[in-house]
């Protein structure tokens, strides 16, 4: 079972090696970490985007450009197309996105004739391994479902333990985070919660226990389910925490990493191919982690 961030990165390098399409790669953070994502056997990098640009920042990095695979292509719009066009030939396993928009890169992804559009929703999975907790866990989905019902609750919940899963977890628990334990008619999130915990049978298959309406204190801490007297399944252990929109996840994942040192990785799913966005202002260590994380997943989930 991979259960650090670490154990991913050493798993990546320790499997065949995958092959990464860079959107628009002619942006030098993006370039540091394909770079390093190479020379540690991670990801072969195929580079979408500005030649010369990309050629020029290769040696800066003392890397010879002709040891690369350049794909040349000037708009957000064609680097964003020819990534995508390469993992729906099968030339590449995972996408990774460069110095274009999200929105452009995903429009790609979904283009119905040429895209990696799949029956599954599009959903974020953050990796946080949080010091103190001793563990690590995902966080889901803080970025790309932005106020999901109860279906897409459902859906990004089966996503996350399906990550769980191609990582080795033999049993898993989630937790419903809301502001309290309590299911409150006027607070949807605490109904969709009660209603998600319910689903048993839809989450056999995963072997997985979702508790909620649950806060977050009573997801993570065995302690504070003591103190409290709160006995859920999977309670104070969670190895996933759905959020009920994206504003809590974006505060929960920020503070882990702000405030709580925690080491990060973050993958888009519910594509072909799982999808690498990495933010200019994540550390060299989760860049690296990321696409990481992107190319463990390309070779152990099904994901047409």
């Amino acid at each position: 079972m991979i259960n650090t961030i670490q154990g991913i990165v050493d798993a990546a390098k320790g499997g065949a090696s995958g092959v990464i399409a860079v959107a628009a790669a002619h942006d030098e953070p993006v370039i540091e970490a394909v770079v390093a994502a190479r020379r540690e056997g991670i990801a072969t990098p195929i580079l979408v985007g500005h030649a010369d640009e990309i050629r020029r920042m290769l040696r800066e990095q003392h890397e010879e450009p002709d040891a690369y695979q350049i794909v040349p292509a000037d708009s957000d719009t064609d680097c964003a197309a020819q990534a995508v066009s390469l993992c729906a030939q099968g030339k590449a396993n995972f996408l990774m996105k460069g110095i274009l928009g999200t929105a452009d890169l995903m429009r790609a992804v979904f283009n119905k004739e040429q895209g990696l559009r799949t029956s599954h929703l599009t959903t974020h999975c953050m990796f946080y391994e949080i010091p103190a907790l001793g563990k690590m866990l995902i966080l889901t989905d803080g970025g790309v479902n932005t106020f999901p019902d109860l279906e897409k609750k459902a859906e990004i919940l089966e996503n996350a333990a399906a990550v769980l899963q191609a990582l080795g977890y033999t049993s898993i628990n989630a937790a419903c985070i809301c502001g309290a334990e309590q299911v409150n008619p006027k607070v949807q999130s605490t109904v969709d919660a009660d209603a998600l915990a319910k689903m048993t049978d839809r989450w056999a298959k995963y072997n997985m226990q979702v508790c909620g309406p649950v806060a977050l204190d009573l997801a993570v801490s065995k302690e504070a389910c003591k103190h409290k007297h709160f006995t859920a399944p999977g309670a104070g252990d969670a190895d996933i925490l759905l959020v009920p929109n994206y504003e809590v996840g974006n505060g929960i994942g920020k503070a882990a990493s702000l405030f709580g040192g925690a080491k990060n990785a973050g993958i888009i799913l519910g594509a072909k191919v799982p999808i690498v966005l990495v933010s200019r202002s994540d550390s060299a260590e989760s860049k690296l982690a990321s696409i990481a994380a992107g190319s463990v997943l390309a070779q152990r989930m099904h994901l047409a």
